[in-house]
């Protein structure tokens, strides 16, 4: 891992910040519905993408179940998620404008490190990753790397940017709109990825 202190380092979420996950992670319950007869409902679950998958499987399955559930869910999905599952607009050169400016991209999310980075890998975006961690546990990684940016969709996000001393800038593009995103402490709030390398290059030259 290349952590150097001095090095232009920005943090982005995975799911609705990147990625559009939505048709993956839903064909992925529908098939864990199937195996495990059990009812989910797999259109409103994913409209609150964001918190660890065993928030969500809570709603769905007993306590003694979540483990194992969870467990084969993560088998699943490499084989039902992935190829549905499309970059968000802006994504890509978002990622490629800070590359291109000599900095680093690094992905925090709380999802399963080896799917994210399958996720990654499919719609072309090179970053390094660190997975499992959500909402103020993600300031582990972004104090690690050096991230002075953290780019979310959700309020968990930016609380994980505030605690890591990070500028937290939101994209209304998942769970939470603009507003919540505000009051939740965003100190930017961007409609999509599109307006990022507008941003990133004001953010740039103030820094300058």
């Amino acid at each position: 891992m290349d952590n150097d202190p001095a090095r232009l380092t920005i943090g982005f979420d995975l799911d609705m910040t990147l990625i559009d996950s939505r048709p993956g992670i839903k064909a992925v319950y529908e098939q864990l519905a199937v195996e495990t007869g059990v009812f989910i409902d797999s259109a409103l679950a994913v409209t609150r993408l964001g918190p660890p998958l065993d928030e969500e499987l809570a709603n769905w399955f007993p306590p003694e179940r979540i483990e194992a559930v969870g467990e084969r869910y993560r088998t699943l999905y490499p084989d039902h998620a992935i190829a549905p599952t499309p970059a968000m607009r802006g994504a890509v050169d978002a990622v490629a404008a800070v590359r291109a400016a000599g900095g680093r991209a690094v992905v925090v999310t709380a999802k399963f490190e080896p799917n994210a980075r399958l996720h990654l890998s499919h719609v072309g975006i090179d970053a390094e990753v660190r997975g499992w961690l959500w909402a103020e546990a993600k300031a582990e990684a972004l104090i690690e790397y050096g991230a002075s940016v953290y780019v979310g969709d959700h309020i968990g996000d930016v609380r994980g940017a505030r605690k890591a001393g990070a500028l937290s800038v939101a994209v209304a593009t998942g769970p939470c709109g603009a507003a919540e995103l505000r009051a939740a402490g965003a100190d930017v709030v961007l409609d999509d990825l599109t307006q990022f390398p507008a941003w990133f290059a004001d953010y740039r030259s103030a820094a300058a």
